[in-house]
């Protein structure tokens, strides 16, 4: 019986914010998938270990969940005044398809330090000890992303004070900024700071859609039944939740316009996301750590992938931090309204504190920047193989 050698590949397994993924640079991928398409997702496919009917991803790289299933392609970057080129693909547990509509804000954490020891930043822009500026085109959404990583004695700085909910160990800190998160035009695509989305078989719902960092459709938590106390165990198991959310997510993306059929939202799960806010309440969080109603200015939970997220995406922190800062959204109302530039939130695992500056011209919000702290640190570097006859 004939057998197919397996093939190195040159990767990194890395921690950033609250995921997990495989790092690449194109230049160490195969011939066949250093350009987009079939070859490329089939690679990433058999790295991660997907698809897999059993949803564990036993063999390969992924941890099963949608934080932990994820790919990212870096390389010196092709746009100017930029320094990386970040290109993320969520893989898919359980179907053959990786998804590349949007982007990964907690692993953007990670592209900056990965880039530097990695050899994609030019030397003389590394300080011997300090703060490196890594300037990244996030090539997904076409936006910039400026990393600030913290530089000791000419190397990236992993470990650290800086403790981060849905991360067990503290590390260094790093700020990542997000510039003109929502881009061209109006970031609320049916032009209305709240719509109302009526779900079939479902219910009417109000509901923010925003394009910022991430499309995502909030809703308030008591309209779908819920508290925002809710942690995996409360949504994860329970099948007929999962489909109502799945239902106004798939409204809410062809009220976006980023779907023209229902039925294609199941190939574009990575985007939009759906959320729901509620005002302060006190919780234990799913670390067992007690949250005060006091230490937040609202509670958000948010589906990534199917399944509600352990702690939040930093693509949706982004989406959080911008529509609290413009009044009359769900999120600024659940906030307390007015105007704010910055807004702490309560998530499955904790709390995060997020920065957010909007501007009203021409009648129109645009979004300025998000700004948020998170650490990523190297877990592991090396080889991944697959079989030669993968892709």
């Amino acid at each position: 019986m004939a057998t197919t050698p397996q093939i190195k590949i040159p990767a990194t397994y890395i921690r950033g914010g609250t995921s997990k993924g495989v790092f690449l640079r194109l230049e160490d991928l195969p011939q066949a998938a250093k350009q987009p398409g079939p070859a490329r997702d089939a690679m990433l496919l058999r790295i991660i270990g997907s698809p897999d009917p059993y949803g564990k991803q036993t063999d390969g790289m992924g941890g099963a969940t949608s934080s932990t299933s994820k790919t990212v392609i870096l390389s010196r970057s092709q746009q100017t005044d930029h320094d990386v080129d970040y290109l993320f693909g969520q893989v898919s547990i359980d179907k053959p398809f990786v998804d590349w509509s949007g982007n990964c804000g907690n692993l953007s954490s990670a592209v900056g330090p990965f880039a530097i020891s990695k050899g994609l930043i030019d030397p003389s822009r590394v300080p011997e000890n300090g703060v490196a500026e890594v300037r990244i085109w996030q090539a997904n959404i076409q936006k910039t992303i400026v990393a600030k990583v913290p530089i000791t004695n000419g190397e990236v700085q992993e470990t650290g004070e800086f403790e981060l909910d849905g991360v067990t160990f503290p590390a260094a800190e790093i700020e990542v900024a997000f510039l003109d998160p929502a881009g061209e035009g109006n970031m609320f695509p049916t032009g209305n700071i709240v719509d109302q989305l009526d779900v079939p078989g479902v219910g009417v719902f109000d509901a923010t859609l925003i394009n910022a960092g991430i499309p995502t459709i909030f809703v308030d938590a008591e309209s779908i039944g819920y508290l925002g106390t809710e942690l995996q165990a409360d949504i994860n198991s329970d099948a007929s939740a999962l489909a109502k959310l799945e239902a106004i997510r798939a409204a809410g993306a062809l009220r976006m316009g980023l779907i023209i059929e229902l039925s294609e939202a199941e190939t574009r799960q990575h985007t939009p996301k759906i959320a729901w806010v509620a005002s302060p309440q006190s919780y234990q969080a799913s670390s067992g750590k007690r949250i005060e109603a006091d230490d937040v200015d609202l509670l958000v939970r948010a589906m990534s992938m199917g399944q509600l997220h352990h702690a939040m995406m930093g693509t949706a922190a982004v989406a959080i931090s911008i529509a609290s800062a413009i009044p009359g959204t769900l999120v600024n109302r659940a906030a307390g309204g007015g105007e704010r530039d910055f807004v702490r939130f309560g998530h499955p695992s904790g709390t995060l504190k997020v920065g957010g500056e909007a501007i009203k011209v021409n009648d129109q919000w645009s979004a300025v920047k998000a700004v948020m702290s998170r650490s990523a640190r190297v877990l592991m570097e090396g080889v991944v193989r697959i079989p030669g006859d993968s892709f």
